[in-house]
C-alpha cells in the first residue's frame, strides 16, 4: 500500500510549544501542504541554530514525499544542518535526516540510495543516546526500510513497535499516528483486519486530533480499505477526496490509489 509509506514530518510531538510563534506558524503551515512557506519562516533562525536547521531539513523532506518535488531544496537544507551540527546528539539526529532523505528518494524512484540509507541511519543509531528523545524516529525510519527496501517485515514490525513504545514514552503524538499506521498496513498484509482497522482509527484520530490536515486524507483511505460496509468506505473516500481538493491535490499519489479502490468497489457491485 504505497499511502502507508508517509513520511514522519518534523515535530515528533505535532504543533510545538504554543508559547513560541514562530513555532506555531509553522506547524500550521506545515499541516495544510505549506512546506515552501513553513521552510522560508524556518530560515532566519536555521542560519545559526542546529535544531531549527533540522526542522526546515525535515520540513523539505516531507514536501518530497508528499509531492514528489523539491529534492534540490531539501538536499541544500540538509548540508547546512550537517555543517551546524555540534555533538553526538546533533551530529546523530542529522544523519537520521541524511538516512530519510537517502530513503525517500529510493522509495520514489529518484536516485537508488539504498545503502546511504541504511548507512546514514547506522550513523545516527551510534551517535544518538540511548535515552535520546530522538531515538523513537529512529527507530520508525529504521522499520521503513526493513519493511520498503529490505521487504523484512518481521524487522520492520519489531522497529515499528519499539518506535512506538518510545513515542508513547516520550509523548510524541504525531509519531504515535504513524506507529500506528504502519503497524495497522502489517496487520491488513497478514489478514488480520480487525487489528489493521483499531490501528488505522487510532492514526486517524491523532491526526483530526493534532490538526494534521495534510495527513488526514491518506488516514482515511487506509481506513477505508479495511472496513466491512462499503457505504462506509465510500464516504471516508469522499472525505478524502475533498480534502485532497482543498489542499490543491496533495498528496500527489493518492489519486491513483483511490481510483483503484473505487474501480474495485465498481467491479463487485456488477
Amino acid at each position: 500500500m504505497r499511502n502507508s509509506r508517509l513520511p514522519e514530518p518534523p515535530g515528533p510531538k505535532g504543533p510545538q510549544s504554543q508559547d513560541d510563534p514562530l513555532e506555531h506558524a509553522v506547524w500550521r503551515l506545515r499541516s495544510r501542504a505549506c512546506w515552501e512557506d513553513a521552510a522560508a519562516l524556518l530560515a532566519p533562525r536555521a542560519a545559526r541554530d542546529p535544531r531549527a536547521a533540522r526542522k526546515r531539513t525535515a520540513v523539505l523532506i516531507e514536501r518530497c514525499l508528499f509531492t514528489g518535488e523539491g529534492w534540490a531544496a531539501a538536499e541544500d537544507a540538509l548540508r547546512s544542518a550537517e555543517a551546524l551540527a555540534a555533538g553526538d546528539e546533533d551530529r546523530g539526529a542529522a544523519a537520521c535526516e541524511r538516512g530519510y532523505l537517502a530513503y525517500a528518494a529510493t522509495l520514489l524512484g529518484v536516485h537508488d540510495r539504498a545503502d546511504e540509507a541504511r548507512s546514514a541511519l547506522g550513523r545516527a543509531a551510534a551517535l544518538l543516546a540511548p535515552g535520546s528523545p530522538r531515538r523513537p524516529l529512529l527507530n520508525f525510519r529504521r522499520g521503513l526500510i526493513a519493511q520498503h527496501l529490505s521487504d523484512n517485515p518481521s524487522d520492520a514490525t519489531a522497529a515499528f513497535q519499539r518506535a512506538h513504545d518510545g513515542a508513547s514514552a516520550h509523548g510524541h503524538r504525531l509519531l504515535l499516528s504513524f506507529t500506528w499506521r504502519h503497524l495497522a498496513a502489517l496487520a491488513e498484509h497478514d489478514g488480520r483486519l480487525a487489528e489493521a482497522r483499531h490501528g488505522y482509527a487510532q492514526s486517524l484520530g491523532l491526526r483530526e486530533e493534532l490538526g494534521y490536515l495534510v495527513g488526514i486524507a491518506p488516514a482515511l483511505v487506509s481506513l477505508a480499505g479495511v472496513l466491512a460496509e462499503p457505504a462506509e468506505a465510500d464516504r471516508l473516500r469522499r472525505e478524502a477526496r475533498r480534502l485532497m481538493r482543498l489542499l490543491g491535490g496533495v498528496p500527489s499519489w493518492l489519486e491513483e490509489q483511490l481510483g483503484a479502490a473505487e474501480g474495485a468497489t465498481v467491479n463487485r457491485r456488477r
